[in-house]
Order: structure tokens, then C-alpha cells, then sequence
């Protein structure tokens, strides 16, 4: 069945009122605005920036419904404060699925990481590590320079049985990646409910369930033990904040890789840290993003 795309353009005010009329009628809506901060900085959008917001729903019978009850809806806001029109167009399955196909190739990583969505043909040679990911499910496809970095660490770092916790699992691939090289247990942890159901989904896809469980939630968390390997690829704000936590859930000689901090927050991150007790072992610098490499009570620089 083909889609109905209707997409309009709005000041910031007016994107709630216009993403709750669309959500009405519409069985999708997304909104989308300019980049250039990151939220999990505490950074906020330019409030004078225009935001696109675009509906979908199926070209059926109720099809023109649909538009006419939104139009009017349109109608009623613009007394308010002018709304533009609507642009609309129809989308065909195909259309919908070559676009996906087209945002998110097999990635290679590493000496023998491949990373595929779930229409990709491609299979295993021997020595690799094949890994079937859906990217519509959270953040975390691979492609991201942190996540790159972060799985090129996680095969160098990986000892079997190794016990390992991820910190803000998003889709889940660090941690499907870890059970597929030999982790003895896994653990995965996110406070966004759409990223739990990912990384459940991912790690039933790749037939790694039983290896990964997975909570709601952040750390401090009850009852996790010491953790050989610790990933987080979070935020500078955020490995600042959990710098005391991240420490407490190492073994003795684990290795946290941390992720996803800019380069001008690099020395911040760092400090903060040193001064929970993990040593500095290595860094990377991938375009803009940093990646640390920290072990706790080792003071050796490789």
C-alpha cells in the first residue's frame, strides 16, 4: 500500500499544537529541526529556527479524510498564527525501502566485525563476526564515529567469559557485539524504553538472548557486580557525572572505554575520570568525537 506524506514547516512554538493534530489522523509523525547542539550536553535548539513536521498515513479509503479533518485542524491554528499549507505527496513501498537501504549499508569494522541490516545478503566469511541490525529501532547503527571506535576497541579489548556492561545500549550493537565475540555475560542499560525494546530485538535477531539482559535504567544500579569490560558512549556531560559509578562497577583491572565526547570536552572528561581512580590508557580522535580508554588503579599510559 503507498503512504501519505504530508509535510509542513513551522516556528518552533507552533511544532506541539501542529505534531499533535498530525498525530490525530496521521499513523506517523516526525519532526525534524537544524543540528548543531546536542541535547545531552544540555545544549538547546535555536529557538528561532524552522522545524519540519510530516505526517504519514495510508493511501486507503479514509485517505481523504484524513486530509480533510488535518486541514482543518490547520485552519483553526492559522487564527492564531499563520500556518503554512501542507505540501503532500504519495510514497510507494519501494520508495520507503530503497530509502532506508540507502542510509545504512553493511559496515565493516575492525579485523572482523560486519554489521548488516536485516534486507542485507551478505554472509559471514570465516573468521568474521556477523551482526544483523535493524536501524530503525534506537540510536547506535554503527556508522557513528563513536560507535565505530567504540567496537573496534571492544574486539582488540575482549577476553572470553569476560563480564561486560554496556551504559546507554541504545540499539544494542555493542552488546550483541560483545555476546557474538565470547562475553561470559552481558549487561545493558539505557533509561529510554524505545532502546530497551531495541537491544531485546537485536539480541533475539542475532539468536544472542540468553547473553544479554537488559534494564531500564542507569547506574548506580543494585546488584551488578564487577564488570571486566564497561562501555559508554554517552556524553562528555554524562561520563563526568557517572565517573564515580563507572569506577565502582570495574574489577580490579577492568577497562572502560568511553565515548560519544567532543574534543574540546576531552581534559574535562578526563579529569573527571582520573579523579574517580581510572588510569588514562589510550585515546583516539575520530574527526571531532574522542574516545578514552581507561583502566582502574593502573597508572601506565600505552
Amino acid at each position: 500500500m503507498d503512504w501519505v506524506q504530508l509535510q509542513v514547516t513551522v516556528t518552533p512554538e507552533l511544532v506541539e499544537p501542529v505534531s499533535e493534530l498530525f498525530h490525530r489522523y496521521a499513523k506517523s509523525v516526525v519532526v525534524e529541526q537544524s543540528g548543531g547542539f546536542n541535547p545531552d550536553e544540555g545544549e538547546e535548539p535555536d529557538p528561532s529556527a524552522p522545524v519540519m513536521v510530516t505526517a504519514y498515513f495510508p493511501n486507503d479509503r479514509r485517505a481523504a479524510w484524513r486530509r480533510e479533518r488535518i486541514d482543518f485542524g490547520v485552519r483553526v491554528l492559522s487564527l492564531i498564527r499563520p500556518v503554512p499549507s501542507a505540501h503532500e505527496r504519495v510514497v510507494s513501498p519501494k520508495e520507503w525501502e530503497e530509502s532506508w537501504k540507502e542510509h545504512f549499508p553493511v559496515l565493516r569494522v575492525g579485523n572482523g566485525l560486519v554489521l548488516a541490516p536485516p534486507w542485507s545478503e551478505v554472509e559471514a566469511a570465516p573468521g568474521q563476526v556477523l551482526v544483523r541490525l535493524d536501524p530503525g529501532l534506537a540510536f547506535g547503527t554503527g556508522h557513528h564515529p563513536t560507535t565505530r571506535r567504540c567496537l573496534t576497541e571492544l574486539e582488540r579489548l575482549m577476553k572470553p567469559g569476560a563480564r561486560v556492561l554496556d551504559v546507554g545500549c541504545g540499539s544494542g550493537v555493542l552488546s550483541v557485539v560483545a555476546a557474538r565475540l565470547g562475553a561470559g555475560e552481558v549487561r545493558a542499560l539505557d533509561i529510554d524504553a524505545a532502546a530497551v525494546r531495541a537491544t531485546r530485538a537485536n539480541t533475539r535477531a542475532n539468536g544472542v538472548p540468553m547473553d544479554v539482559k537488559v534494564t531500564r535504567g542507569t547506574l548506580p544500579q543494585p546488584g551488578l557486580g564487577a564488570f571486566d569490560l564497561v562501555l559508554a558512549n554517552l556524553s562528555a556531560r554524562l561520563l563526568i557525572t557517572l565517573a564515580p559509578q563507572l569506577c565502582a562497577v570495574l574489577a580490579n583491572d577492568g577497562v572502560l572505554v568511553g565515548s560519544g565526547l567532543l574534543e574540546e570536552r576531552r581534559d574535562e572528561v578526563v579529569a573527571a575520570l582520573e579523579g574517580a581512580g581510572l588510569a588514562l590508557r589510550a585515546e583516539f580522535h575520530d574527526e571531532e568525537w574522542v574516545t578514552v580508554v581507561c583502566k582502574r588503579g593502573d597508572d601506565d599510559h600505552e
